[in-house]
């Protein structure tokens, strides 16, 4: 053997070495409580999620206040974890360093969408210290400061429940879900995050009776409001907002499925049955509340000879796109009603799918349609659990509804 057939042994002997070294394992993702920010407009928006392991795969259930929602698509590669937010098109990914995660939250649908990402391990709660001094609790007339300079009109509802600030805030369209945070004399913040919707509310009062404020949304809206307190508030009726335009009493459409195939309401599966419409997109909070309470109602109920069709609502105009968003909804919560895929979640080019009503004004919308095919009830967005007292109304007023038609 010559000297260049040594001087090639010993390289590729070092070469195979240092490949084999490269080999990286799995760095472990430890499991139990962390506590994760991301960066929205110069502000860190807290959020707690706990993570679970079972026969090596992870899971994580991320605690939005008292909504926990499941987080199964995650993995661990090299030292780095990655996992889908939910039903959203939505990606984190960071690098695991032993107590800590740093990394990226983004959304995959929206143009130039990365937020800074980061957790930390052992932190059960949203901040360090929680508290509430009981000033906020009640009802408020909470005034939203639009650019235009009109104001939407909403109504705060806060309590304090185990040394936090908790509530919501309802809209004619629907509620904020649940917000969380905590008091330090006479201010506030609240947080809500449910994987795709991040809000931040500040606010301080300038009295016993009122506050003024700061919103942040995401990674650009701001908005001014202002809080008054009426244990009266009110807003106006959900079932009046939307309606059939003069000259219609029905309502037509033809979409498809999401095997692609045309669907009406001429379809036999829904001849002299009530139907339920619902007007949603996947990537819609308040659709989330209105699914899961349809879903478990359906479920009890379709034998009574009543049908639901869920007129879907994306984000992008691409058929297969809407599918697969539809198609992890129904999968993630076992939604058993149909689904159809209307249109785009622009609220001018949903209207123009269904011209026979005066608009689209909110997602979700439910239109509730009796035997013969005549409209019933409409009603415009979604009331869901964070709203305490006007979620049991509206279930009330549902099954009563429903009761009533079906029993025709």
């Amino acid at each position: 053997m010559n000297k260049y057939q040594s001087y090639l042994i010993v390289v590729f002997s070092l070469f195979f070495i240092l490949s084999c070294n490269t080999e990286k394992k799995n760095t472990e993702l430890k499991t139990g409580f962390w506590r994760g920010e991301i960066t929205i407009q110069k502000q860190q928006l807290p959020f707690v999620f706990e993570v679970t392991k079972n026969e090596g795969n992870y899971k994580i259930n991320l605690h939005d206040s008292d909504n926990h929602i499941d987080i199964n698509e995650v993995k661990v590669v090299n030292d780095s974890i990655f996992f889908t937010m939910h039903i959203f098109d939505i990606d984190v990914k960071a690098k695991i360093n032993n107590n800590s995660l740093v990394g990226t939250f983004t959304k995959n649908y929206a143009d130039d969408y990365t937020l800074p990402f980061k957790a930390t391990f052992g932190k059960k709660e949203r901040l360090d210290k929680m508290s509430s001094n009981n000033k906020f609790d009640g009802k408020w007339t909470v005034n939203l400061h639009k650019e235009d300079g009109t104001d939407n009109k909403t109504i705060g509802i806060f309590r304090t429940e185990d040394n936090k600030l908790k509530g919501t805030i309802l809209t004619k369209t629907g509620d904020y879900r649940f917000l969380e945070g905590t008091t330090d004399d006479n201010k506030f913040t609240l947080y809500a995050f449910d994987g795709n919707h991040s809000f931040i509310f500040k606010a301080e009062l300038e009295n016993d009776t009122i506050f003024k404020g700061d919103f942040w949304s995401g990674k650009t809206f701001h908005q001014k409001f202002t809080g008054i307190r009426n244990e009266n508030a009110s807003l106006p009726d959900a079932n009046k907002l939307t309606y059939l335009k003069d000259g219609f009493d029905k309502i037509e459409f033809s979409f498809p499925n999401l095997e692609g195939n045309l669907v009406s309401l001429d379809a036999p599966k829904y001849k002299d049955k009530v139907v339920v419409l619902q007007i949603f997109g996947t990537w819609c909070p308040n659709c989330m509340d209105e699914t899961k309470f349809y879903t478990k109602w359906y479920d009890k109920n379709k034998d009574r000879g009543v049908e639901i069709i869920g007129l879907a609502y994306e984000v992008k105009d691409d058929f297969e796109y809407a599918k697969a968003r539809v198609q992890k909804m129904k999968d993630t919560y076992n939604v058993n009603y149909d689904y159809l895929i209307a249109g785009t979640s622009d609220k001018g080019n949903a209207s123009k799918t269904l011209p026979m009503l005066n608009h689209i004004m909110s997602f979700p919308t439910s239109i509730i349609i009796d035997k013969k095919g005549k409209v019933r009830s409409i009603h415009t967005g979604f009331s869901g659990p964070a709203t305490g007292d006007y979620y049991l109304h509206y279930v009330e007023e549902f099954n009563s509804l429903m009761d009533t038609l079906l029993s025709e």
